[in-house]
């Protein structure tokens, strides 16, 4: 496995290289092919972060940012986030490729930053395939956002899936 390293206000030590080639390492266990994971090492004054980003081969993305006061700390909780991500959403994906085509399991999601204008600060197209709200909540939990867009394809809306403060799932859907 190719592990890309970017260090902003850090030098990436060969320690601390070594150090996230076995932490993040353990995460090719769960796949059949090779990954190329990126992760970027970013220092604040005080703040130690660290955004672990997996892109896959059916074009989906794991991803994990996590702030701390010691980078070896924040290496450890977005590689336990990642872990949890992947083994959370194999056994859901298991659980469902029974009864969900396999071209519905996939999509695309592309992130691309721009500097043009203060006022739009990162611009994300993906593919809006018809899925039920199920499978729009297993997409948001995999990118680990808050919310996800997604067409209904019971009602062929435009629908938003977003997560609460107290950990359950809410469902916005068009009123006409």
């Amino acid at each position: 496995m190719q592990v890309e390293i970017h260090g902003n206000n850090i030098e990436v030590t060969d320690a601390l290289r070594d150090y996230i080639a076995k932490k993040v390492g353990k995460i090719q266990r769960y796949f059949d092919f090779p990954l190329h994971p990126q992760v970027a090492l970013i220092v604040q004054k005080e703040n130690q972060r660290v955004e672990i980003t997996i892109p896959l081969n059916n074009g989906r993305i794991l991803r994990a940012e996590v702030n701390t006061e010691n980078m070896y700390a924040s290496i450890d909780q977005a590689v336990d986030k990642i872990d949890r991500q992947v083994r959370k959403h194999k056994t859901r994906i298991n659980r469902k490729a029974r009864q969900v085509p396999e071209e519905l399991m996939d999509g695309f999601t592309r992130e691309t930053e721009e500097d043009d204008g203060p006022k739009l600060v990162r611009t994300k197209s993906f593919t809006m395939k018809p899925m039920d709200s199920e499978e729009a909540i297993l997409e948001m939990d995999l990118l680990d956002h808050d919310f996800f867009v997604f067409t209904n394809a019971e009602t062929d809306e435009v629908n938003v899936v977003y997560r609460r403060r107290d950990g359950n799932y809410g469902l916005i859907e068009p009123r006409t």
